[in-house]
């Protein structure tokens, strides 16, 4: 995924709305004792080993709140970082620079937990057919950002919303009457809407997996909760006519073991829902 960080206005939005919830009315404790005409230096320093992301959303949320500031940039968004390390310096204003302290590292330590989680998983997995997908478990407001994070960890983005795939969850068949019946609904729905979407049938045993498959036209089977053995059942049946994605109850733990059935995707909600984040923080150098 790319973002265009300083023009996307999906960005300028989050930082904008950000900035106004956090200053309000006025950052009365900067007003109070910080003279506006003082200039000084930051710098970013790391706290903990990881994958540094969100350098380029800081350099824009900086930029958004006063023009004038300054980035010295050491090491860019997806390069690995350990403790002590400066990933960049910013000059000008320190009012400016403490008002933006806040937004820039909740930002940037969690997108740099979620590049971190994510790396840790792909490395696992690096020989492997299996390519690690994100999920919709993600903080309001910060999808598109988590989303990019992920991709600095060397990991895939599953669909971004509602809107560009079907996806036929098990609340969705339940309510439809049935896999086959949700499935033709869905088919039936795109053709009359004229819709280009692929459609994922998520599945919870063998006898779903071989319905959704008589059933076809579909692009992906999704296998929730699958313990393994059933899992490697499920892929041999399938035998690569339709992609495959295994969820649900995946941890590093025991990603090597689902990843050697041989499935396609493993999709983790761990990658964003309950990383922990990277430690860093913005230091005024005196």
């Amino acid at each position: 995924m790319q973002i265009q960080f300083d023009t996307d206005p999906r960005v300028q939005l989050f930082i904008s709305q950000s900035l106004a919830e956090d200053i309000g009315p006025g950052d009365y404790s900067t007003l109070s004792c910080i003279p506006s005409t003082l200039q000084g230096k930051a710098k970013l320093l790391v706290k903990d080993d990881g994958v540094i992301a969100g350098l380029e959303l800081a350099k824009t949320i900086l930029k958004q709140l006063d023009d004038k500031l300054q980035t010295n940039v050491y090491i860019n968004d997806g390069g690995s970082v350990k403790y002590g390390d400066i990933v960049f310096e910013v000059a000008g204003s320190v009012a400016s620079i403490l008002q933006a302290e806040r937004l820039l590292l909740n930002c940037m330590q969690r997108l740099s937990g979620v590049a971190t989680t994510t790396q840790k998983a792909v490395a696992l997995i690096a020989d492997m057919h299996t390519k690690i997908l994100d999920t919709r478990k993600t903080t309001p407001g910060m999808r598109l950002l988590e989303k990019w994070a992920v991709t600095m960890g060397g990991g895939h983005n599953h669909r971004f919303g509602l809107y560009d795939m079907v996806m036929l969850k098990d609340n969705h068949i339940d309510a439809a009457g049935g896999i086959t019946k949700a499935i033709t609904k869905a088919k039936e729905y795109l053709k009359q809407n004229n819709l280009d979407l692929q459609i994922e049938v998520e599945t919870r045993n063998i006898a779903e997996v071989k319905e959704a498959m008589a059933a076809g036209g579909i692009h992906r089977i999704m296998l929730d909760n699958f313990e393994l053995p059933q899992l490697k059942e499920a892929v041999t049946i399938i035998n690569k006519q339709y992609e495959t994605e295994a969820s649900g109850g995946i941890t590093l733990s025991n990603l090597v073991s689902y990843s050697e059935t041989g499935v396609d995707y493993i999709s983790m909600g761990a990658l964003t829902h309950s990383v922990k984040a990277l430690d860093l923080s913005l230091k005024i150098i005196k």
